[in-house]
């Protein structure tokens, strides 16, 4: 009857104390909470919400339910290297985790960041590393132990021990329309993220037509969520809300943007390698690495320029059992022309995302299998100048599926006679007032 209760009162627009919502989780996790009670549950709090405290509660409730990744404490392991991580909404064509991990483990900075794999868009992270032959994601956390020691980064899958609570109500989101509950997105990210005992958080908060948050106004609510909590909780966070209104930089899917992250990591431009920077500088300045955005803007472009973080990112692949052969090998190349002059104005960007997903690249539910050589290639951004007949994208996929999705992705784009205006990368940053 208590927890029957505990439910009403949350649906009536009660605040649930701190014993309240640590017996719901503890009793969860032990099987005396059962499913039904536990979706109730998600259903009041992303009808009625959560306030801060209560938000902060159900974090470390739900830390609380696994065990921390262990900091060195001496021996062969010992480093005094801070530890750090980046958490992304993610979007389309966002390979930012890619070349952020290794970039920072060459400026003295342990990387051991948790990732997740895509569901219901293109590949999430995970999957991208896994078109790397023999690129293992799951160990147990003694080897994840040495493997940071050794590299200073690991990107890796989630094991049962961290935050198993999460694991267990975000299968229950997932299927009861609860998934876009601000409180429970940032007690998700939050449980896992404190369990890695780090020292400093950036949040990447996507707002667009392809991010998570299709508005600056539903981005922005999340944002500050994660800083507050993330501060109640003793781990500095920051967030950084970015343009997610086209593809993150030109490849889209799997493979090909394992391609453009090698590329990127041996020096290429763009807005991938801009917002790695930005990001990236965020951490160096907070854990006191760099003094300034501008010192640690120019350390990082000399940490990639100079090829030591592509040499990292070869170290973790290898440490993580995987074979680099460069460029990794695509699915035929069909091209889909402008069909007359004009600026980029417009992309589809659900257009581009679900033909990915069902061209094999991405999941519609978890269990699908992924088809790793197929993806979008965009040959521009938005504001940029297009001659008819020159391609605007590359589709690469079998002769087989070409002709539908050639269509499909002809449409997913608009050409102005008029000069278009490039949209900013960065819109808005929370919890960094000494950054500048």
């Amino acid at each position: 009857m208590l927890v029957t209760a505990l439910l009403r009162k949350k649906r009536d627009g009660g605040t649930l104390q701190r014993d309240e919502i640590e017996f719901l989780i503890d009793g969860y996790c032990r099987g005396d909470v059962t499913e039904y009670q536990m979706s109730a549950f998600a259903m009041a709090v992303a009808i009625r919400g959560m306030d801060p405290g209560e938000t902060a509660t159900l974090t470390r409730a739900m830390l609380a339910s696994g065990k921390l990744l262990q900091r060195p404490d001496g021996g062969e392991l010992k480093t005094e290297r801070p530890r750090v991580d980046k958490h992304s909404t993610g979007g389309l064509g966002d390979k930012v985790s890619l070349i952020l991990a290794p970039l920072l483990a060459v400026c003295d900075l342990d990387v051991p960041m948790i990732s997740g794999r895509g569901l219901g868009s293109t590949g999430g992270t995970l999957d991208k590393l896994e078109s790397i032959a023999g690129f293992q994601t799951h160990f147990e956390a003694d080897q994840l132990d040495r493997i940071l020691a050794d590299c200073g980064v690991f990107i890796a899958g989630a094991t049962q021990h961290i935050a198993p609570a999460d694991q267990k109500l975000y299968a229950l989101r997932d299927v009861t329309a609860t998934v876009e509950s601000v409180p429970l997105i940032t007690a998700s990210i939050l449980s896992k993220k404190l369990a890695a005992n780090l020292d400093a958080l950036v949040m990447d908060v996507k707002v667009g037509d392809a991010g998570f948050m299709k508005t600056p106004e539903r981005a922005l609510e999340l944002a500050k969520s994660l800083v507050s909590v993330g501060g109640q909780a003793g781990l500095p966070t920051t967030a950084w809300l970015t343009d997610m209104d086209q593809p993150l930089g030109e490849a889209v899917g799997n493979a090909i943007e394992v391609n453009e992250s090698v590329e990127i990591l041996r020096g290429a431009g763009g807005p991938v390698r801009d917002l790695t920077i930005e990001l990236c500088a965020d951490l160096l300045v907070r854990t006191n690495v760099a003094d300034d955005m501008e010192s640690a803007r120019a350390m990082l472009a000399q940490r990639i320029d100079s090829g030591l973080a592509m040499e990292r990112f070869e170290r973790m692949v290898a440490a993580q059992g995987g074979k680099l052969t460069q460029p990794l090998p695509l699915a035929a190349s069909h091209p889909i022309l402008a069909p007359r002059q004009g600026y980029l104005s417009h992309f589809d960007c659900a257009a581009i995302g679900d033909s990915v997903v069902c061209l094999g690249g991405g999941r519609r539910k978890v269990g699908d299998r992924i088809d790793h050589q197929v993806g979008i290639r965009v040959h521009g951004r938005v504001g940029d100048f297009f001659e008819k007949s020159q391609p605007v994208m590359t589709l690469h996929c079998s002769v087989t599926q070409a002709d539908e999705y050639i269509k499909v992705l002809a449409d997913s784009f608009d050409l102005s006679s008029e000069r278009v205006e490039s949209r900013p990368l960065v819109l808005e940053r929370l919890g960094i007032p000494s950054l500048e």
